[in-house]
């Protein structure tokens, strides 16, 4: 008998073209690439877990921290009951040093064209396009 879903983040880092992903060291998706992230610590906001998990896992100081949807993750031998409930972010990279940590085997830098050829986390390829193709289209501001 599985318990309720636990809560987790995760969080799309895009800078100058690329994603930051890290391999996970630990089930779940152990050995996949997939965005920084875990579970959501008792009395934590989302955004909190968000910035805490970016600096346990990859070094990476996050601003403009904004939701970008919530995924049902199942158990891994079980399809039919929920494992995680995944907040999946955006967030802009201000600092830190980048290297892996916690329970990431690697952390690197990402094109959408490396990621496609790369075993990815459910999701995460539609979601790094996602928001690639938002950052094409935006317009700059103009002065008035």
């Amino acid at each position: 008998m599985h318990s309720k879903p636990i809560k987790a983040v995760s969080v799309a880092v895009f800078h100058g073209g690329r994603f930051l992903l890290v391999r996970r060291g630990r089930p779940p998706a152990y050995g996949l690439h997939a965005f920084p992230g875990g579970k959501v610590e008792d009395g934590e906001s989302l955004e909190q877990a968000v910035r805490r998990e970016a600096i346990e896992e990859t070094g990476a100081e996050l601003a403009d921290i904004r939701h970008i949807v919530d995924l049902e993750i199942p158990y891994e031998d079980d399809r039919a009951q929920i494992q995680f409930v995944l907040s999946v972010h955006g967030a802009r990279l201000v600092g830190g040093t980048i290297s892996a940590g916690d329970d990431a085997a690697e952390v690197d830098w990402f094109s959408i064209a490396e990621m496609s050829k790369l075993q990815l986390a459910d999701s995460v390829l539609e979601i790094a396009e996602q928001i690639a193709s938002e950052c094409e289209t935006k317009q700059p501001v103009q002065a008035r």
